[in-house]
């Protein structure tokens, strides 16, 4: 039995003024993933709330961390949150959610019915459902440092002004990429 990882992501940077900028939603592209996100439609509304209420953590953690990337600062039900600071203290918070039909908030027939133990015991196996790994946090800096420096390019255009939305489809589809290659 073939067993399909349905990871699902939600990416968006956050400007200075705790304004959203971007937001981008993707599913696992790697381990036969399809690249698509299966967050169930109210769960699409919580991601924003929780991303948005893990900007206290990430306020907290920044000053007593050297580094940018600030790693996994927080976890709601079965969603997972990282973060990575830029220089301007722009915030990339990346949600990540190993499988959005069993968050207790998901309002969806099938969310509740226990999966065969087999099944489980190899899911918890796999990069994609195993968002506390070393491995899984190696790929996520690596997603956010290409991330990274296609906003510092971005952001380079003399046109661009603080805090206003990014709007570039060559942005959005640097971002895609990157989710393609490292998540």
């Amino acid at each position: 039995m073939k067993i399909k990882t349905t990871m699902s992501y939600y990416f968006t940077i956050i400007g200075t003024r705790d304004n959203p900028m971007f937001e981008l939603e993707f599913g696992t592209s790697k381990a036969g993933g399809d690249g698509i996100a299966r967050f169930r439609e109210e769960a699409r509304h919580m991601n924003q709330f929780i991303v948005h209420s893990s900007l206290d953590i990430v306020e907290e953690v920044q000053w007593g961390n050297n580094g940018l990337y600030l790693k996994n600062i927080d976890r709601f039900q079965n969603n997972f949150v990282h973060c990575y600071l830029t220089g301007g203290n722009v915030k990339f918070l990346l949600l990540m959610n190993p499988d959005p039909t069993s968050t207790t908030y998901a309002n969806f027939p099938g969310a509740n019915q226990a999966k065969p133990q087999s099944i489980v015991s190899r899911q918890s196996t796999l990069l994609a459902n195993n968002p506390s790994s070393a491995a899984t946090e190696e790929a996520v800096k690596q997603f956010m440092l290409e991330v990274f420096e296609a906003w510092v390019k971005c952001i380079m255009n003399p046109f661009y002004q603080l805090n206003q939305a990014v709007s570039s489809p060559v942005f959005r589809q640097r971002v895609a990429t990157a989710a393609k290659r490292y998540l």
